[in-house]
């Protein structure tokens, strides 16, 4: 999926990346201490709709680009969304493979609340991996790709779906964005390709949000979301507010405060490329096999079987209340 950049951040380093913590903060309507603590009750969000969304997707078999599963499954996705936002835009567009594979790609973006000046972005690749290469059989399978790509999706469908119950005024933009998985390690820019197209090309001349939320690999049982260093140095702000969120939400037990080695992933693309401070809310874990993600990171153990509904809530719950606390934000007090 994708790779280390950075090896683990020594405690000097720590010192540096939180002095960085207002780096890229709004010059308008920025957060301070004050509007921080704002309490605010978002739509409920339901975890069993977030997996059936999910589910769908995987029913389709493993999207890998060029399939006949990726098509059916761009072709539901736009069709669902376009029942939720008040605009869809689409991207079809060729990109390159490393090995010289002619992608057909779909990014899809949903918006709501177009008139609105300030926006907030959401992320994730709805495109599967064509190989298990982390596995010990099957290595050159592709494989169900539920948690590495599915769930991020259904995670976001629901917000959609929260979304439209009860409109905030603030803008919201659902980017779901393809060829993030066909890449090959050693090369990073051969990851991310939808991402570092609509960075380049957005869905709307001169687009920009006050920040932005990748989910990747965000539903699995026992999941643990450490502080990534991209995230830190390139949005500190906004993950201290994710992250305090989800703490005073409950959810403290996903979302670690330790501090993880950055990994090429779509948010670095949207920081460089897009100018718009994103944070990655990713599986990263010391204790894992791979020393980074879990242990199903691009194994056939990638399925349904690793969804936790648990997970789903605490991720969804924290993303919504960060939505609906930056929207009340906005407001005079």
């Amino acid at each position: 999926m994708k790779l280390r950049i950075f090896p683990v951040v020594l405690l000097s380093a720590v010192f540096f990346f939180s002095s960085c913590n207002s780096c890229n903060k709004p010059k308008t309507n920025a957060v301070t201490e004050t509007t921080k603590q704002i309490s605010v009750n978002p739509p409920a969000f339901s975890s069993d709709s977030a997996y059936a969304y999910t589910q769908k997707q995987v029913d389709f078999g493993p999207r890998v680009m060029n399939s006949k599963s990726h098509q059916a499954c761009a072709a539901w996705m736009i069709e669902e969304i376009r029942k939720l936002a008040d605009t869809v835009y689409i991207q079809n567009f060729e990109a390159t493979g490393w090995d010289g594979t002619k992608l057909q790609c779909t990014n899809i973006i949903a918006s709501f609340n177009l008139k609105a000046t300030t926006r907030v972005l959401l992320t994730s690749h709805w495109d599967s991996r064509p190989w298990a290469d982390q596995d010990t059989a099957g290595k050159d399978k592709p494989f169900a790709s539920a948690c590495d790509g599915a769930s991020g999706v259904g995670t976001l469908m629901e917000i959609a779906r929260d979304i439209r119950s009860k409109p905030p005024s603030i803008g919201v933009d659902i980017f779901f964005n393809d060829a993030e998985d066909y890449g090959k390690g050693g090369n990073e820019d051969s990851y991310c390709l939808g991402t570092q197209y609509w960075s380049k090309n957005p869905h709307v001349p001169g687009y920009h949000a006050d920040f932005g939320v990748l989910l990747d690999m965000a539903a699995a049982r026992n999941a643990v979301f450490a502080k990534e260093e991209t995230s830190v140095f390139n949005a500190g702000w906004v993950l201290d507010k994710v992250w305090g969120n989800a703490a005073s939400l409950g959810y403290s037990n996903y979302f670690s405060n330790e501090i993880f080695g950055g990994i090429t992933d779509d948010h670095v693309y949207i920081n460089q490329l897009a100018h718009i401070p994103t944070i990655d809310i990713i599986h990263l874990d010391h204790n894992s096999r791979s020393r980074t993600f879990g242990d199903y990171w691009h194994t056939h153990a990638d399925n349904m079987d690793i969804i936790d509904k648990n997970t789903l809530e605490a991720v969804g719950h924290t993303l919504l209340y960060t939505i609906y606390q930056y929207d009340a934000e906005q407001k005079p007090q």
